[in-house]
């Protein structure tokens, strides 16, 4: 559904990409994994047309979308979930629920996706008229996806979703992303927690460098010696 095909991206003269291939098939959970400036939120700004490439492409649904901007790889159901979930602070939770269904095809569907996240998140519906900066740092996360999920995607990008979150708000996410997959949702997760990710992906990457130095059954990559000395250096 989402495939990456030999990307190379740069910041100035600096190579931060280089030459990374991966898919997502549809109905996947991938995670991809790597310490501190390993380039994998430069990879997910460049999925989503928030940062240019050098070259290389980028596939959904088999069409290429690396020439598109960002506000139209959204409508084609390419949604990210930012690091630290950029939400808008002083509006409520209803706001920024609704600013998520921007699109034209989402807009029409807003009303039925907000039952929808409400019923996938009931703190959300309870606390609709707070200000979002009111929420704890759990219940903001859950507000940034329930965003994400407003515009409809077909594939969901979580950048460090569980960054800054208690270890209930930890397994309440990757319990809700199991059955986000279960419904049909195609996901790709960005994290440093690498038991959680890799407990839950169906594949991975490791990307090391800007490289993928490693890919395969997120389970299996947890037993590996390989990914413990390139991400944990033992």
């Amino acid at each position: 559904m989402l495939e990456v095909r030999n990307l190379n991206a740069f910041y100035g003269p600096v190579q931060v990409l280089h030459d990374v291939n991966l898919s997502v098939a549809a109905g996947e959970i991938v995670g991809l994994v790597g310490a501190n400036a390993a380039g994998k939120s430069t990879l997910m700004f460049t999925l989503t047309g928030l940062r240019t490439f050098h070259n290389g492409e980028i596939l959904l649904n088999g069409e290429a979308i690396g020439h598109l901007p960002a506000n139209e790889r959204v409508p084609m159901g390419l949604v990210l979930v930012p690091e630290r979930r950029r939400l808008f602070p002083f509006m409520s939770v209803l706001e920024n629920l609704e600013i998520g269904a921007y699109a034209p095809v989402a807009r029409s569907l807003g009303r039925q996706s907000l039952e929808e996240i409400f019923e996938l998140l009931p703190v959300l519906a309870e606390r609709q008229s707070q200000i979002a900066s009111s929420l704890s740092g759990g219940e903001q996360q859950m507000l940034a996806i329930g965003r994400a999920l407003m515009a409809r995607p077909s594939v969901l990008l979580l950048d460090e979703p569980t960054e800054g979150l208690a270890p209930i708000y930890v397994k309440m996410l990757y319990d809700m992303i199991i059955g986000l997959r279960d419904k049909g949702l195609t996901i790709l997760i960005v994290e440093q927690n690498v038991h959680h990710v890799l407990r839950t992906s169906d594949r991975a990457y490791v990307l090391e460098n800007g490289r993928i130095i490693l890919e395969g059954i997120g389970k299996d990559l947890l037993n590996d010696e390989r990914l413990k000395v390139a991400y944990l250096g033992v």
